[in-house]
């Protein structure tokens, strides 16, 4: 017998793209701290010292919640090729703008304390807000403009055209979606900072917290309010072969009022993941509130989890629907690698990502407990 029949195509399909959202929710959950801790720099430290008590806090973990992005990213390019070519090909500008965003960051991280000039570290804090603020709000953006549809179509060659540009992408819904996604992470952040820091810091951050935490259910309400009112969601309206061949033109799709909300009332168990959105986001404001340090931490990555989850459950089988032409959309049954390449892949994640969490567990372990005011003046026992 051959070992990947051992799992049927439909099967491995469903187990990878519910992989593509835990490796999302892992880079959202690790990152989004770090993201959040960047955009906080300038309202929660007031003097070079609380500076680098924000820095250091997440100084040693930043490196290690990225390898979350870089799975991510290869388990899309392996499992869903097509997926890979239409958005980073259509979103190549955004992409390069992330880019930037995220490699500046560890060059702030090491150069800001090479000089004591107040000017030089000033503008790296700046750099630092810049790499926290920008990639959380175009990775919003970006969810915005998939639940919409993207201006994609294939010839018959299935060569990838895009009729999209940059400027495109920055409509009001995902902009919208951009500043939901900027709240999460700045009330995730300031968790992060209430939990890691003392004094001042830990004051300003949690109330910074609580506004971002109230932020964030105001917003994701509104986002659902206007996609439910507004964004036409799309439907398969032909026969769905769900261990076909990897060609999005063999079905037809059209757009349909409500479409995205059809999961939740055929389906009402996915109902937990908005109500996990909205819970998580209130509790992590009842925590910052109480001072109630990883009350606030835990609520706040389970309504970051919720939030994402819920876009993958109404979307579902939906990946990428094209706003041009419909039936160019990409869904779980019709745009993923071969049988084979899924079970390999499948194979090799179980092996590796027990392992990358078994450390992570382990350096947050390690590293547990508040940064040290007095041995970042003594200049000791800290990398920044």
């Amino acid at each position: 017998m051959i070992l990947h029949t051992l799992l049927d195509y439909d099967t491995l399909r469903f187990i990878w793209w519910a992989l593509i959202g835990v490796l999302l929710v892992g880079f959202a959950v690790t990152d989004g701290f770090d993201l959040g801790s960047g955009m906080l720099l300038p309202f929660a430290a007031r003097n070079d010292i609380e500076r680098r008590l924000v820095i250091n806090s997440v100084g040693p973990v930043w490196e290690g919640n990225q390898v979350w992005l870089i799975l991510g990213g290869g388990a899309v390019f392996a499992a869903w090729p097509q997926l890979y070519a239409v958005s980073f090909s259509g979103f190549y500008l955004a992409m390069f703008v992330v880019l930037s965003a995220l490699i500046l960051r560890p060059v702030a991280f090491k150069f800001r304390s090479k000089r004591e000039s107040p000017q030089w570290r000033a503008r790296w804090d700046g750099v630092l807000f810049f790499s926290g603020l920008v990639p959380a709000l175009i990775f919003g953006v970006a969810v915005g403009n998939v639940l919409q549809g993207v201006p994609f179509r294939f010839a018959t060659d299935m060569h990838i055209h895009y009729d999209g540009s940059f400027l495109g992408l920055l409509n009001p819904f995902a902009l919208l979606c951009g500043l939901v996604s900027v709240a999460m992470m700045a009330m995730h952040g300031a968790a992060w900072l209430q939990l890691k820091t003392a004094g001042p810091v830990a004051e300003r951050s949690r109330r910074y917290g609580m506004v971002a935490a109230a932020a964030t259910i105001v917003l994701y309400a509104a986002a659902g309010f206007w996609m439910a009112s507004a964004i036409g969601g799309y439907r398969i309206t032909s026969a769905v072969d769900t261990v076909g061949p990897s060609n999005p033109l063999l079905k037809t799709v059209e757009l349909q009022a409500g479409a995205w909300f059809a999961n939740y009332a055929a389906h009402p168990w996915t109902l937990a993941a908005p109500v996990a959105g909205f819970a998580g986001a209130l509790l992590a404001l009842m925590g910052l509130a109480l001072r109630r340090e990883l009350l606030a931490l835990l609520a706040g990555a389970l309504g970051i989890a919720g939030i994402i989850l819920s876009v993958g459950a109404s979307m579902f089988p939906f990946i990428l629907p094209s706003s041009i032409d419909p039936r160019a959309s990409l869904t779980v049954w019709d745009s993923s690698s071969s049988h084979l390449t899924l079970f390999i892949m499948l194979v090799v994640t179980a092996i590796f990502i027990p392992l990358i969490v078994a450390y992570t567990t382990w350096v947050y372990h390690v590293l547990w407990g508040k940064v040290d005011e007095k041995a970042i003046r003594e200049e000791r026992g800290h990398a920044y």
